[in-house]
């Protein structure tokens, strides 16, 4: 592989990596801090890519972000009313809101399970024509992503160290404790996953201005992804309790996992063996710390095994 295939692999894993690590932020909010695994995911992703194709599509590039991120926050106030209100457990509150969203997003295309946007101006393409004649003209979609990430990384390090977000963090910690302390839990929740949810559309949103493209299945896994590159970032920030630190190490997850796909890729992987590369890859990260600590044991045991059966 020659340098520039490298670079421009690196190129392309950091763009799509930038865009995924908003989702894996988001992750990091509910599932790491909030302590709720959000299985609406992969529809909440569809959802901001619908709702931002649409927006765009109608002339409004700049309105489709904050649309599609009002769209996010309004599932996943739906996904906190079933857990908190309703008494639904939240896995499965998470998957009634993923079905349900399927219905929605097809509503919001007009019943297209795909749309075309190589003629719609995106964000992208604002984004070019404001560089134009600039040394970064070529570099629109990797500015517009790194602003993305970086103000989401802000906003979460800011927002986690005032009373509400300490709170948030306390109810993933101990919500009976929480409730002791007259702080309402089910009212963090619900803010909690909003927010959660409305970077996960955006993330959507980005995706499908970035591939000028909507298609129903695009969100289809994010929710794996997303947790695959939180575990690969939590490697290296994951013992300290630093909030920034631990976010750029979601930022870092979600690129190397790229470069993990783009890899796949280039060793001429077919492109439906991607899933269970991606579930391979959560296993190893899930099983990485228990496996450290009993293969001495193991080798131990396979020793002292040995040593028996020569005597």
């Amino acid at each position: 592989m020659s340098f520039d295939k490298i670079l421009a692999l690196g190129q392309t894993a950091l763009e799509l990596g930038l865009v995924n690590a908003l989702t894996v932020l988001a992750l990091f909010l509910s599932y790491t801090m909030l302590n709720v695994c959000d299985l609406s995911t992969d529809g909440c992703f569809t959802l901001g890519a619908a709702v931002g194709a649409v927006v765009a599509m109608a002339g409004y590039p700049l309105l489709s972000l904050p649309a599609a991120m009002l769209a996010g926050m309004l599932s996943g106030f739906v996904t906190a009313l079933l857990q908190t209100r309703m008494g639904i457990q939240s896995l499965l509150a998470g998957i009634v809101v993923n079905t349900a969203l399927y219905s929605v997003n097809m509503a919001i295309t007009g019943n297209k399970a795909q749309l075309n946007m190589n003629k719609t101006e995106t964000v992208f393409t604002f984004a070019k024509t404001f560089l134009k004649d600039t040394p970064l003209s070529g570099q629109s979609k990797l500015i517009v992503e790194m602003i993305a990430v970086i103000l989401v990384v802000l906003f979460l390090c800011f927002f986690l160290s005032t009373k509400l977000g300490l709170a948030i963090r306390a109810t993933g910690s101990n919500a009976d404790m929480v409730r002791s302390s007259s702080i309402n839990p089910v009212f963090t929740t619900t803010v909690g996953l909003c927010i959660s949810n409305a970077f996960t559309a955006l993330s959507g949103c980005l995706m499908a201005q970035q591939q000028k493209s909507f298609d129903i299945n695009l969100g289809n896994g994010m929710v794996t992804v997303a947790l695959a590159s939180l575990l690969i970032g939590g490697v290296f920030f994951g013992k300290t309790r630093n909030v920034p630190l631990r976010a750029v190490g979601a930022v870092i997850g979600a690129f190397l996992f790229r470069v993990v796909y783009a890899l796949a890729l280039r060793l001429d992987m077919p492109a439906f063996m991607l899933k269970a590369v991606s579930s391979i890859i959560v296993v190893l990260a899930i099983s990485g710390p228990y496996l450290r600590t009993q293969i001495p044991t193991w080798l131990r045991a396979w020793r002292a095994s040995r040593e028996g059966g020569r005597v």
